[in-house]
This record gives C-alpha cells, sequence and structure tokens, in this order.
C-alpha cells in the first residue's frame, strides 16, 4: 500500500495499516472478526468488501494494492451511500 495510514473505515476512522496489523497480529477465521479493530464495517457497510480481502491475504502475510485513489475510494463510497441499497454484509 502506497499509503498506509489512508483511511478504509470512514464511519470510525480505520486505516488501511490498523486493519492489515490487526489481521497480521490475531490471525482473523472470519471476515466479521475485522470490526474487532475499532469497529471498523459497522457502520455504513461500504469498507466491508475491502476487510474481506484484508482477512484473507494479510493472515497470509500478503497484501494487495487498492486500486484507486483515496478520492476515487470516497467518491465511491458517497454513490454507495446515496444509492440506499442494502448494505453490505460480512
Amino acid at each position: 500500500m502506497k499509503d498506509p495510514d489512508r483511511k478504509i473505515c470512514y464511519c470510525y476512522d480505520v486505516s488501511w495499516r490498523k486493519l492489515v496489523r490487526f489481521a497480521r497480529r490475531t490471525r482473523p477465521v472470519r471476515a466479521s472478526q475485522m470490526s474487532e479493530c475499532l469497529g471498523a464495517g459497522t457502520g455504513c457497510g461500504w469498507c466491508i468488501p475491502v476487510l474481506k480481502k484484508i482477512q484473507a491475504v494479510a493472515s497470509e502475510g500478503r497484501d494487495f494494492e487498492l486500486n484507486m485513489s483515496p478520492k476515487e475510494y470516497e467518491a465511491q463510497r458517497q454513490k454507495y451511500i446515496q444509492a440506499k441499497k442494502p448494505k453490505n454484509r460480512f
């Protein structure tokens, strides 16, 4: 990750770095356990797909690149919230 301090969970202000460290330290068996990291994923639900990916790869000591800038990520989150579709789930 080029900017490890970029925000992933906007509702609870949780960074990429915190989430990856949490996943590597605790090795969560289920993606829903990522919510134990400062409540990530329990607000609007936008970040849940990213949390699932972090859980899947970080627990193996690998990393992946989020292929959008922080500005694009935030814009996509706004579209997600405005669409008022069912919330992403773990």
